[in-house]
């Protein structure tokens, strides 16, 4: 939660878990069942609780789960919602990134096309 509400500049503990309660149970509801449970090993006891709550009945764009974030937090526009969504998942990036398993890597091939950048990363793709 610190490393949240440092990154999304929040100015309390109470705004990070806002954040944090809105956008892990909706990661939880578009991540594969063996990535989720390997982040949720990664994450603190309430976090990995909060990813756990998560059930979706179709997979979201990236722009569908900024905009299922926004009504999330009690329908914020979709430009915080898009910081708020940014500030806890490249949180995860960094968590899952640099491990050495590919984590990271596989959780963004099980998500569709456009989470990398919510993530903080680039999204690549092979030239034509």
């Amino acid at each position: 939660m610190r490393r949240v509400r440092t990154l999304g500049q929040y100015t309390t503990d109470a705004e990070a878990v806002r954040v944090l309660r809105a956008v892990l149970p909706l990661l939880g509801s578009q991540v594969p069942g063996a990535e989720r449970r390997e982040l949720a090993e990664r994450l603190p006891r309430e976090a990995a609780v909060l990813l756990a709550e998560g059930t979706a009945a179709r997979p979201l764009t990236a722009r569908e789960f900024v905009e299922a974030a926004a009504e999330r937090l009690g329908g914020v526009a979709p430009a915080p919602a898009r910081w708020d969504v940014g500030s806890v998942l490249a949180v995860l990036g960094e968590d899952t990134g640099g491990g050495g398993d590919g984590l990271g890597d596989r959780l963004l091939a099980a998500l569709p096309r456009g989470y990398a950048l919510l993530f903080g990363r680039a999204e690549l793709t092979a030239a034509a």
